[in-house]
């Protein structure tokens, strides 16, 4: 299972990256954008992804990908349970997800 120092090691490295506890969750923000977030009790990591995308995702893998909460509904922003992936596909899904905060060129910084 990942766990957070494992998404705080990969986010922390993205530059413009900020760490934030907010009502004790664990949020990596650009600016004031929050693009990652970790639930309290640990087991579920929240990241931007495409509003118009995630129903389908959630649809296709219903056991790892769950939709955001209701508050949440109208942000870009879908949730996975940490103990369904691996470290590779987190790195991915908060490298994306960083991305979709960040100018295109500070995006090419990070292959």
């Amino acid at each position: 299972m990942i766990i957070v120092d494992q998404i705080r090691g990969v986010a922390l490295a993205l530059p413009r990256t900020t760490e934030h506890l907010i009502h004790d969750y664990v949020k990596f923000r650009v600016g004031k954008i929050v693009y990652v977030n970790i639930s309290p009790d640990e087991t579920l990591m929240g990241f931007g992804y495409p509003k118009e995308e995630r129903a389908a995702l959630v649809a296709l893998e219903p056991d790892k990908f769950v939709m955001p909460r209701p508050s949440s509904e109208r942000f870009n922003w879908v949730r996975v349970r940490l103990s369904a992936i691996d470290e590779a596909e987190m790195r991915e899904l908060v490298v994306e997800s960083w991305r979709m905060v960040v100018p295109k060129k500070v995006s090419a910084l990070i292959p």
